[in-house]
């Protein structure tokens, strides 16, 4: 797989890939989700919510941009006000889990948000110092996992607020399309 351009580099992906479904349909088997921080900029100011930039493996080694498009984007259907949470940013931690027809449920990403860049960074990066435009949702990067790639059927997130004593959940299911080649 070919080294991004740039770091950070921003795929830009189709605003209809966002779902907050139970399920998602993939052709093959060799799709992960990836948990994130996503960044929602609204009318009435910055949000803070969890999502899983699920992206196709086996077209990311063809080409990255490609392997975005290909696959759902799932986000969890309630929000923070970032300001909530911004005093206490360094808190936060984000964490997966994957399981799957014969594999037990495990940890499969763990960390806190400060091992990315702040969402401040980043918008700053994406912009060229202005703000998020209204009506932007923004993937804001991910972890290594624990245990290599899982191809499981299975995807739980957590973003977890332990100063607020809260959590944003979501989980999905992945449905195989088959892959007639």
């Amino acid at each position: 797989m070919k080294r991004p351009k740039t770091v950070p580099i921003f795929y830009r992906n189709a605003a209809s890939l966002l779902t907050t479904a139970p399920e998602i349909e993939c052709v093959g088997g060799q799709s992960s989700g990836e948990v994130e921080f996503v960044l929602y900029s609204l009318d009435d100011g910055l949000w803070l919510g969890v999502g899983s930039d699920h992206t196709d493996r086996k077209a990311e080694t063809i080409a990255v941009t490609l392997s975005k498009q290909m696959c759902a984007k799932p986000v969890g259907p309630q929000l923070w006000r970032y300001d909530e949470v911004k005093p206490h940013w360094d808190k936060l931690k984000l964490r997966s889990f994957v399981s799957g027809e014969g594999v037990a449920r495990r940890l499969y990403q763990e960390g806190p948000v400060t091992n990315m860049r702040s969402p401040e960074e980043l918008i700053q990066l994406y912009t060229g110092g202005g703000s998020l435009p209204p009506g932007t949702a923004m993937f804001c990067g991910t972890f290594a996992v624990h245990g290599g790639i899982s191809y499981s059927g299975n995807f739980e997130m957590e973003l977890e607020d332990p100063v607020l004593g809260r959590k944003l959940l979501h989980r999905y299911h992945v449905i195989e399309l088959p892959d007639e080649g």
